[in-house]
């Protein structure tokens, strides 16, 4: 069922939206060549605590996965793109990285995830990430009221096409509010005009992911990571979003944060 939040409950929103900004920011800032995937995961399991917040990870366990998550934090590596379960594995130099992160705060949610490459980058690792922070750009100028969700996976796919990377619609984005994966489901790629027309309350977590050869995944024995069937890369970028009557408001916003 797909829910709109008042403005006020969209205030309420934001400390959620605040703290995966913050936390987000930080985690990046610190993620080095040697850095160990399980120390990020500890460093945002400890925050979590701080701040008296609820990881949406812990418990987590859809159909699609294997056993409940068991961890707090998604970390992505090079091939790996989405639902990396943290394990005991150090950075190297030049590996991409897509951080995953959602947590409850006073029972609202927020979702976002950031890529980056740590040390020495390829070229090709960075067109791909800034491809999906363009995509993100572009799905969130198109979550206006009036539009449909289409408009949203349209603007995503055409920045994807634009720069020859094929688009895989299985994981998307998704509806945020009390719960971390709710009602709609926006695809990354779509037809303008068709599907939920946008209204002014809805909250929503916009995530274009991309592989950089492929389209296809395979997951991991953990259960979890979700790998390219050709060991080609991938990125991701995602932000939790509100429509609102003035635009859309992104809650996860961590451009002051020096983050995009």
């Amino acid at each position: 069922m797909i829910e709109l939040r008042t403005p006020a409950e969209i205030e309420a929103m934001r400390p959620a939206g605040r703290f995966v900004a913050e936390t987000l920011a930080a985690l990046r800032a610190e993620t080095k060549v040697g850095t160990n995937l399980l120390a990020i995961d500890e460093h945002a399991h400890q925050l979590i605590r701080e701040a008296g917040a609820q990881s949406c990870y812990i418990d987590y366990h859809p159909s699609f996965g294997a056993s409940p998550f068991g961890k707090v934090i998604c970390t992505s590596v090079n091939d790996a793109v989405l639902h990396g379960l943290p394990h005991d594995y150090a950075l190297h130099d030049g590996d991409l990285v897509s951080l995953d992160f959602a947590v409850a705060i006073d029972g609202w949610v927020a979702d976002s995830a950031v890529s980056f490459v740590v040390g020495t980058p390829r070229a090709e690792d960075l067109r791909i990430i800034d491809t999906t922070e363009r995509a993100l750009d572009a799905a969130i100028a198109a979550a206006t009221v009036g539009n449909r969700i289409g408009d949203i996976s349209a603007a995503i796919a055409a920045v994807a096409r634009a720069e020859g990377y094929s688009i895989n619609t299985d994981f998307g984005g998704h509806g945020v509010g009390r719960i971390m994966h709710g009602d709609p489901h926006i695809p990354n790629d779509g037809r303008p005009g068709r599907g939920y027309p946008l209204r002014a309350g809805l909250v929503m977590a916009l995530e274009p992911w991309f592989l950089q050869t492929t389209d296809e995944l395979v997951t991991d024995p953990d259960g979890w990571t979700l790998r390219s069937v050709d060991r080609s890369r991938g990125a991701h970028s995602e932000h939790t979003i509100a429509v609102t009557e003035d635009g859309p408001i992104i809650l996860t916003d961590r451009s002051d944060l020096g983050v995009a």
